[in-house]
């Protein structure tokens, strides 16, 4: 199954994930346009789009073609020209200054240049203020040198960013424009599973497509988080099964009063086309955003300064949950956590903020996202079978790179390794030169893993490379291991779940601490 962003490339059906999709063209930048699409930017009348009145005749109306007729005015089509990134041409004289070089112009193989061809792709938005500010999502304007936008009545103005948010895909741009038909941000919290929803935007470059169908989840998250390069992204999607498609991307998703209750953002599909699961991101997160980027130009992140995971089974038994629910902190972020501060542990289960509980990682993440850094909350939590509470004074989350390092992962035998057999990993002592191999930094200790069996309880919670730090015990008691038998020893006395402390070089990359916390089912 592929994952993948909606902004679609000019004369490119092809989706990447992760980034929007565009194709190159050489040559100077000419947008073919009719003379009166033309004439229309430079002021001259046009027709004048109808007033949008949301919720006339009630949500109990037969709908479809009323709220159609009403919010199609207000969705936009944008136009991206990217920065160009591949050039070559010839005719540079030898030893020519590279820093001489004007803009769009780069060195080719055989030391000559040309201009580097333009990148295109486009989307959807749909205007939010009469004066014509936009929502879109931020992989459908990331990256552009000059946005254009052509409304319902086919006038094309140029745009700029207001600001733009990789950690949820949000972003606010602006034309010059007044007396514009918009659209009201609904509320996505009181969205029922079930219910009937329309999708506007710009499939496949088909402008102004209306398709219909039902919110088929909420809180929609895991894995969808790849898509975003930020690592603070923020994975908390309506899941719908109305069609959308490439360039569909910022287009709104409707209740059937007309309020925006999401942004389409994504599809998953093995062809990177409609294959039945859409992707949108809530419209209280898209007003969070759009608020700071009228305040502050971009969004000011608030943070816990904790790695996460959802909580599954094993890992409610071992804090002592009666449901399965919550999210499981896994370590902590930079030297300075605020969440390590309050008295946060690895192992810790958060289940409630300031009070309103918590399902899952995306639940968290939505809580935390409205409250502005230097706030503070009040985390509710579980330990190992207690229950405990923090006050967390949230930090703000410093600039991010949008990169991430691979791993390096090696499978060589080791000597002296100890097979755990109730665990079903191999585990060998951290050795100034494992350290080396698996990266590990001079206040590691611990036990590598060297071979995870294939049909043991460790497969999917444990990996080669990690290293097994500590066992955490009833209330959050951490107990260093530094040997094959003091593990065991350890398994042999777990009762139905083990809770261990594990490093990994990937994480300590990311920027996340190096260390999370892996609860594993034991066979009995």
């Amino acid at each position: 199954m592929r994952r993948s962003l909606l902004s679609r490339a000019s004369a490119s059906t092809t989706v990447r994930v992760a980034a929007a999709t565009v194709l190159g063209i050489g040559g100077t930048l000419a947008f073919k346009y009719a003379p009166a699409q033309i004439a229309s930017m430079t002021g001259q009348p046009s027709a004048v789009a109808p007033t949008i009145t949301p919720g006339a005749g009630g949500s109990s109306d037969s709908g479809f073609v009323r709220i159609a007729r009403q919010v199609t005015p207000a969705v936009v089509y944008i136009e991206n020209e990217g920065t160009p990134r591949v050039a070559r041409n010839q005719g540079l004289p030898q030893g020519f200054p590279r820093e001489l070089l004007p803009p769009g112009f780069q060195l080719g193989p055989n030391g000559g240049t040309r201009q580097a061809p333009i990148q295109r792709s486009s989307g959807s938005g749909f205007i939010v203020s009469s004066d014509g500010e936009i929502l879109t999502n931020n992989h459908v304007v990331e990256d552009a040198n000059r946005l254009l936008v052509t409304l319902y009545d086919r006038r094309i103005f140029p745009a700029h960013v207001i600001g733009r948010d990789p950690s949820t895909d949000v972003a606010l741009i602006k034309i010059d424009a007044s007396g514009l038909p918009t659209l009201p941000l609904g509320d996505d919290a009181s969205v029922q599973v079930g219910q009937p929803v329309l999708a506007i935007g710009a499939p496949l470059g088909l402008r102004s497509t209306v398709t219909s169908g039902i919110i088929s989840a909420k809180e929609r998250g895991g894995d969808l988080s790849q898509l975003f390069s930020s690592q603070l992204a923020i994975a908390d999607f309506l899941q719908t099964d109305a069609v959308i498609n490439p360039g569909n991307s910022g287009g709104p998703l409707l209740d059937m009063d007309g309020r925006v209750i999401g942004i389409n953002s994504a599809i998953e599909s093995p062809t990177g086309v409609y294959a039945g699961y859409g992707f949108a991101v809530p419209a209280s997160i898209a007003r969070i955003a759009m608020d700071q980027f009228h305040k502050y130009g971009r969004v000011r992140r608030a943070i816990l300064g904790v790695t996460i995971t959802d909580v599954k089974a094993e890992d409610a038994l071992a804090a002592g949950l009666k449901e399965i629910r919550g999210a499981l902190v896994g370590g902590f972020s930079g030297d300075n956590s605020a969440a390590e501060k309050a008295g946060l542990k690895p192992g810790d289960v958060i289940v409630s903020v300031d009070s309103k509980p918590i399902s899952s990682v995306a639940s968290l993440q939505r809580a935390i996202y409205g409250y502005q850094p230097g706030q503070t909350v009040t985390l509710g939590y579980a330990r190992y079978g207690t229950q405990g509470s923090a006050k967390v004074t949230l930090q703000e989350a410093p600039q991010e790179k949008e990169t991430v390092a691979s791993a390096d992962r090696g499978d060589e035998a080791a000597p002296n390794a100890t097979p755990t057999g109730r665990l079903g990993v191999t585990v060998v002592p951290l050795t100034p030169a494992l350290a080396t191999e698996v990266h590990a930094t001079s206040n590691v200790h611990g036990l590598v893993v060297r071979d995870v069996n294939e049909t043991g309880p460790a497969r999917g919670h444990l990996y080669e490379q990690d290293v097994i730090v500590a066992v955490i015990g009833r209330g959050g008691v951490q107990t260093p291991v530094t040997s094959g038998p003091q593990l065991q020893a350890a398994v042999n006395n777990a009762n139905g779940v083990i809770s261990l402390l594990v490093y990994n070089a990937q994480l300590a990359r990311d920027g996340s601490g190096g260390t999370r916390v892996v609860n594993v089912p034991l066979n009995q």
